[in-house]
């Protein structure tokens, strides 16, 4: 590559700390580098110009798992996994919150709502709310789930929703741009447009394998998330969200985030517009990928949603769609290790980026010892 000599000393060696990502994980975990080493020199690769996988493609859902979600978790995890996966969540979302303070990220508590379109299943999640704010009580200090009729005139569903009254919203572009602003404050340097390939490691340095060249570094850190299959042999695999946006609707009066038929279908408000994603549950296998897109399938099943659920006799119009790719896996718990002597990766964050971002970039940090 054409890079002169400063270019090559100033990026490209003599780094501490190579980050790969910089997303929510890759750049908390920069941050937090650079506090517990300030002299030392922290370099963040990112492949897109913007990160490319779900941290600023998400629908900003401040959550940690709605009623019939971790009802399905308490299937496959124990009461405690299942409490300590909540706690990490919640812990994460406070550290958000503190790092970079609510207003910078458009912090709204407007409460998560869970719609149910079957009177069976509705019933069976209800009649487990008691036990669910039990298991939760230590956390919170009181209930977090109880029952609310149809107050926003949703149509086809169970005439009452389930509330999540410590679930919020935040802006992740704003989220992003401050994490950013915040890095680079402490002198922490992000390449964009630069996509790793491999990497070997040496007695004391990883030579990083890209796009642009090699890029020489004491310590790598993998925070790829759903892009981690291409790099790391771990128990991971992509998982796209397709999202749409409408246009302006005059007196909107939905307010909060809302989760549908177990969290495979999610929206809220934003903007006097309604934000809706999800559908990933009608074609598995087309979305576990890494290339950003829409399919009519899923597209034609939103909108659908949106005409004879969500804004029944309301006109409106699609003004955007885009997609995310979320890290996923058989567990529910992160991925946060050392590879081998010189690598760490923090990863699979199973579609819960917003709440267990910040927490997985500092445990991602805090394993050098």
């Amino acid at each position: 590559m054409n890079f002169s000599y400063w270019e090559y000393k100033e990026w490209f060696t003599n780094n501490d700390f190579v980050v790969v990502g910089s997303g929510i994980v890759g750049l908390n975990c920069a941050i937090h580098l650079k506090e517990r080493f300030p002299k030392s020199k922290v370099i963040v690769l990112e492949k897109g110009l913007l990160p490319q996988g779900a941290s600023t493609k998400n629908a900003g859902f401040a959550c940690f798992g709605s009623t019939s979600e971790l009802l399905s978790d308490l299937k496959n995890h124990s009461k405690e996994e299942v409490f300590q996966l909540v706690k990490k969540r919640w812990d994460g979302l406070q550290l958000l919150r503190n790092l970079l303070g609510d207003k910078n990220i458009d912090y709204q508590h407007n409460y998560g709502y869970e719609l149910f379109s079957d009177e069976v299943f509705f019933e069976k999640c209800k009649n487990k709310t008691e036990e669910l704010n039990k298991l939760l009580f230590p956390l919170f200090k009181e209930s977090v789930f109880s029952i609310v009729n149809n107050k926003f005139n949703f149509e086809n569903i169970v005439p009452t929703y389930l509330v999540n009254k410590f679930e919020a919203q935040i802006d992740t572009g704003k989220m992003v741009s401050q994490l950013l602003k915040k890095a680079q404050e402490k002198g922490v340097k992000v390449l964009n447009n630069i996509s790793v390939l491999g990497f070997s490691e040496g007695t004391n340095q990883v030579k990083i394998n890209t796009n642009q060249g090699e890029v020489l570094a004491s310590k790598l850190f993998f925070a790829t998330n759903g892009f981690s299959k291409e790099l790391l042999k771990e128990s991971i695999s992509p998982a796209r969200a397709q999202v749409l946006i409408t246009s302006q609707i005059k007196n909107l009066h939905i307010k909060g985030t809302f989760h549908l038929e177990e969290g495979y279908y999610y929206f809220r408000n934003i903007n006097n517009r309604i934000l809706l994603g999800g559908g990933r549950n009608l074609d598995f296998e087309t979305e576990e990928t890494t290339q950003f897109g829409e399919t009519t399938l899923i597209q034609n099943k939103l909108e659908n949603l949106l005409k004879t659920t969500i804004l029944p006799n309301t006109a409106f119009e699609i003004t955007h769609r885009w997609s995310g790719i979320m890290g996923v896996g058989n567990q529910k718990t992160p991925i946060v290790k050392q590879l081998s002597e010189n690598s760490y990766c923090g990863i699979r964050l199973g579609g819960m980026g917003v709440a267990l971002g910040s927490l997985v970039g500092k445990e991602l940090a805090d394993l050098l010892d």
